[in-house]
């Protein structure tokens, strides 16, 4: 069969399932949340803020508007942006005026961003990406021109920065994450996860597309490590190409909503192209149909304007089609389907040895400790759950969150209508090594059908004694919730517009939003960078703001997370107190006591305030909240020892 013109596309975020399978549904239900009733537009949509307030709005600098803006990655004062066009960089010192420092022009979807030093790395898995960052694409089938893989930029003078490597991999990069080894300060590792079709073989030796039990050299079911000597990354490659996937076999999912059942429905009366893709039926949007439909008119020799006839034959053709953009084969593997064949994100956590991987219908729990050589602990499955995107762990390891991208980004799955355990988080508990379900969060404003939502990518907020998490949900907005207590998830801030359109879906929302040195920074994906601050409520008191706040990194990649280590402060004190007060932790009078010696101890100084911390802890006493008494006394203590 012919090649067919067609975007870089799979079923990923802003691919197969985001770019052009939108749905059509009936207007959901009004309800008194205020997220759902917002005015519509682009940069003048309304607006409902809880427990925040938004520091700064900045548009898109005009090379890269009507673009797609994607990740965050955070160095120092700037925040890394990354678009389907290049990467922005932001000088963020100032959050309520970030000011653009480089709008950086070198195409490729999605443009994943991660920084480690000197180093700047950025993904790539479009076909027409050029090796060059030239924009004039790639329109042979094979080239050498193609850039599929892994950028590596030097960003020592971040306002230029230079190109100084690349690593080619066979289905490229839709993301990746940083490993830092604290045994290896001499080299970073990289875990790339791509999911575009498998490159030929002719254009890089090696990649194949038959399953394993055909060619056991198959660039599927395997995710690929790359090993970066920090002072020559010109001589980054691959290491190994670990093969997670191996025993597992495809996990039970559900059906259609009700929503999405009608829609589909009605746009088989219409006369619309509708396809399975993973289970799931999508609507293929006229823009995208019509190039195939040419195609089919050109391999008939036929000129002019698409026949019945054309449409037969594309509708025949789609099953090979759709195949190969899945990188999927076209016939049915005898005996039970298998599973995943590759991973959509990875969250390494270093200091505990271990990641979480969202490998589309697995959450995988990976021991890490030898970078190099990942292996899989153990694989959960869940039938509510439709694509496994991305995972967080909370700071001390012993919980791990994993989202849900149902649809792939670009549908509406924050109905009134749509299950609330479909597109949501589920939550974990690690004993003992072993994953066990504890809950689901989902953002709890029903959306309109306007609106793509759904899960998406997120960071924890360093709240001490607190699992306090801000994630993006699109166009669903930013929801602040506390998952301290596994079984039972809260939500305590939001930040959310109206839709770009009420007439039909346009793609926004928030892409990313993550916690950095004291700010919530935000990726819009149409509009451009937000940058926002928690301020006190019920639920979280200003001295936890505070406390949070002395929490500093030099850079932050939230696929790599870094462990949350509060310095001794008063705010850290007093935050535990508020916390104690608020759980009735600690009795009213001790706590009274407590405040008052903080006080007498901060405006002392010198022996005094030392003499006045160790009188404290003698008077603090037990608390009904043991654990939490124990984190107020060791800080108190650690005061007394600071000068």
């Amino acid at each position: 069969m012919g090649r067919f013109p067609f975007p870089s596309i799979g079923p990923r975020s802003f691919s197969l399932l985001t770019a052009f399978l939108v749905l059509a549904a009936p207007a959901s239900a009004q309800t008194p949340d205020p997220r759902v009733e917002l005015g519509a537009g682009l940069q003048d949509a309304g607006e409902a803020i809880w427990n925040m307030r938004v520091l700064s709005k900045t548009p898109t600098p005009p090379a890269f508007q009507g673009g797609v803006n994607s990740d965050l990655a955070f160095t120092g004062n700037y925040a890394i942006q990354g678009n389907f066009a290049g990467f922005q960089v932001w000088d963020i010192s100032n959050p309520a005026q970030p000011t653009l420092v480089n709008a950086y022009v070198c195409p490729a979807s999605q443009s994943d961003v991660s920084v480690y030093r000197n180093l700047l790395f950025v993904s790539g898995e479009d076909m027409a990406a050029r090796l060059d960052c030239g924009t004039a694409g790639v329109r042979e089938p094979i080239s050498p021109e193609r850039l599929r893989g892994i950028r590596i930029f030097d960003i020592t003078d971040i306002r230029q920065p230079k190109y100084v490597g690349n690593v080619q991999t066979c289905r490229g990069s839709h993301t990746h994450s940083l490993l830092i080894d604290p045994r290896d300060t001499e080299n970073v590792y990289v875990y790339v996860s791509g999911s575009s079709p498998v490159r030929p073989g002719e254009e890089m030796p090696g990649c194949s597309a038959l399953q394993p039990s055909e060619d056991p050299g198959s660039a599927l079911f395997r995710i690929e490590v790359i090993k970066v000597p920090v002072a020559h990354p010109e001589q980054a490659a691959i290491v190994s190409s670990p093969r997670l996937f191996s025993g597992l076999f495809e996990p039970p999912q559900h059906g259609e909503a009700p929503d999405d059942l009608a829609a589909v429905e009605l746009a088989r009366q219409e006369g619309k192209f509708v396809f399975p893709v993973h289970g799931e039926m999508y609507v293929l949007p006229d823009q995208f149909i019509a190039p195939w439909l040419d195609s089919m008119v050109v391999r008939r020799g036929g000129t002019g304007t698409p026949t019945a006839a054309d449409s037969i034959a594309l509708s025949s053709a789609l099953p090979a089609i759709i195949a190969g953009l899945l990188g999927e084969p076209l016939e049915p593997v005898p005996g039970p389907r298998p599973g995943p064949t590759q991973c959509h994100d990875i969250t390494t956590y270093p200091a505990i040895g271990l990641a979480g991987g969202a490998c589309e219908g697995y959450g995988f729990l990976l021991d890490i400790k030898n970078p190099a050589d990942p292996k899989r602990l153990m694989a959960a499955s869940d039938s509510n759950f439709s694509y496994w995107h991305s995972g967080t762990f909370n700071n001390d390891g012993t919980q791990v969150l994993f989202t849900d991208e149902w649809g792939g980004g670009g549908g509406p799955k924050c109905r009134a209508t749509d299950p609330k355990e479909w597109g949501a988080n589920a939550i974990f508990d690690i004993v003992n090594g072993e994953l066990r379900f504890r809950s689901y969060y989902k953002l709890p404003a029903a959306q309109t059908p306007q609106e793509n939502c759904v899960a998406h990518n997120g960071s924890l907020i360093p709240i001490p004694g607190r699992d306090v998490m801000v994630q993006s949900w699109y166009q669903g907005g930013i929801s602040v919730f506390d998952w301290t207590d596994s079984a039972r998830p809260q939500e305590i801030a939001f930040f959310d517009r109206g839709p770009i359109s009420t007439e039909r879906m346009s793609m926004g929302g928030s892409w990313s939003a993550y916690w950095y040195n004291g700010v919530i920074v935000s990726s819009e994906i149409a509009r451009g960078l937000d940058v926002m601050e928690l301020t006190p409520s019920s639920f979280l008191s200003q001295n936890e703001i505070d406390a949070a706040k002395t929490v500093r990194f030099d850079q932050f990649n939230p696929q790599s997370q870094q462990r949350f280590v509060w310095p001794p402060s008063f705010a850290l004190a007093r935050a535990y107190l508020d916390q104690l007060q608020r759980s009735n932790g600690l009795a009213a009078d001790r706590i009274a006591t407590a405040r008052q010696g903080l006080a007498t101890a901060e405006a002392a100084g010198g022996t005094q305030r030392r003499q006045a911390l160790i009188r404290l802890v003698a008077q603090i006493g037990p608390g009904t909240d043991a654990a939490k008494v124990r984190m107020l006394v060791s800080t108190v203590e650690a005061l007394a020892g600071t000068p």
